[in-house]
């Protein structure tokens, strides 16, 4: 994938839920104060990870992985699914947590080798995302706390989102313009 294609991908993606933020504030608002503790998306969003990982591990070319590579890719599989069973608190922050930074990982090595010197923006977004996805798994609680913090009034709302929706032009006019 190009650096253009991911940004332009990043920034729709950011976009989105900050689009629903400004046209329907009360439908954020109670959808997003569910979302850390919802056990459905959590699962979805924790095997989507694991899935991902093992496919990382699968295609990695260390020699010295190689005859244990089977024996990880399993024990990877049921830390996965044993982590939906018995961590279901906060599983959805969790699961954000893990494709957070398996997402930094697609964006550090797609901006690595790019020569704009404009691909630091993507990979300074990709090492804030890191912090936070370990910081997420690491007190998955504080997600809860930051969106009751950021929902608690429309200002800080509609003025966080707009911030971010600015985060997702920039990644897209790069995408258009710099990256390509």
């Amino acid at each position: 994938m190009s650096l253009a294609t991911l940004s332009i991908a990043l920034g729709a993606a950011i976009a989105a839920p900050q689009v629903w933020q400004l046209t329907k504030p009360e439908s954020w608002r109670r959808w997003s104060a569910g979302f850390p503790r919802s056990k459905g998306l959590g699962a979805v969003l924790v095997l989507a990870a694991t899935a991902w990982f093992m496919w990382h591990v699968q295609n990695e070319t260390l020699a010295d992985f190689t005859k244990f590579k089977p024996y990880m890719l399993v024990g990877f599989a049921a830390v996965g699914v044993l982590t939906c069973i018995y961590v279901s608190d906060f599983l959805a922050a969790r699961g954000l947590a893990l494709l957070m930074m398996l997402v930094a990982k697609l964006m550090v090595d797609t901006a690595r080798w790019h020569e704009s010197e404009w691909r630091w923006v993507v990979t300074t977004l990709a090492y804030l995302w890191v912090f936070a996805g370990i910081w997420l798994t690491i007190s998955p609680w504080r997600l809860r706390d930051f969106i009751a913090w950021q929902n608690r009034t429309d200002g800080r709302l509609k003025g966080l989102a707009m911030a971010r929706l600015g985060l997702a032009l920039l990644l897209v006019l790069l995408g258009l313009t710099a990256y390509r």
